[in-house]
């Protein structure tokens, strides 16, 4: 557990705020990598390749494009490199075969079934609810700093209350910023066509 410092409420304040700003930040990096019914790129983002005995992301090895909705190129920058890119693929959980000819492996994303897609919901809410839960972590650290500003004098039991009220809804606008995130994303992945 990390401690929110700060020598005022406004101090703890801000520290909270920003970190509460990183954990919206990290949602939108992790829906990213969920599937929808579309081709992107970000779904690549968690796919490691053994280059040279180095774990190294596929992005920083190849050119990624989305030639159309429903598939994505990955030509490497070594061609040589197009097994260890095709087999790090086939390793990922995301469940397509690679095809390649020679210099380019193509990903052709199938058409999700609707079991799949309450699979992929069913993450989606798993996600949104670690960084509920994460926003809300940082709540009470920084109430717990406020506490300790109030217990060290350092401010009084008004100032106390009204920085827990404002902390309060501080974390009401991230965690409402985070469902409606998690709702548009919910709306992609069930969306057909």
């Amino acid at each position: 557990m990390t401690h929110i410092h700060g020598e005022t409420v406004d101090e703890v304040k801000a520290e909270a705020q920003v970190r509460m700003g990183k954990a919206v930040a990290d949602l939108s990096r992790s829906m990213a990598t969920i599937r929808t019914g579309r081709a992107s790129i970000a779904l690549l983002d968690p796919i490691k390749v053994d280059y040279y005995g180095t774990p190294t992301p596929l992005s920083q090895m190849a050119t990624l494009s989305t030639p159309n909705s429903t598939s994505l190129a990955i030509q490497p920058w070594d061609v040589s490199q197009i097994v260890a890119i095709e087999k790090a693929i086939r390793a990922s959980d995301l469940g397509i075969n690679p095809t390649n000819d020679g210099k380019i492996v193509r990903l052709t994303i199938p058409a999700l079934t609707q079991e799949r897609r309450k699979e992929l919901v069913r993450l989606l809410h798993k996600v949104v609810e670690q960084h509920r839960v994460g926003v809300r972590n940082i709540r009470r650290d920084a109430n717990e700093a406020i506490k300790r500003l109030e217990k060290a004098k350092a401010i009084s039991e008004d100032e106390h209350r009204r920085g827990h009220d404002e902390m309060q809804k501080i974390t009401d606008a991230c965690i409402r910023e985070i469902n409606e995130a998690g709702e548009v994303k919910e709306k992609e992945i069930l969306e057909i066509g």
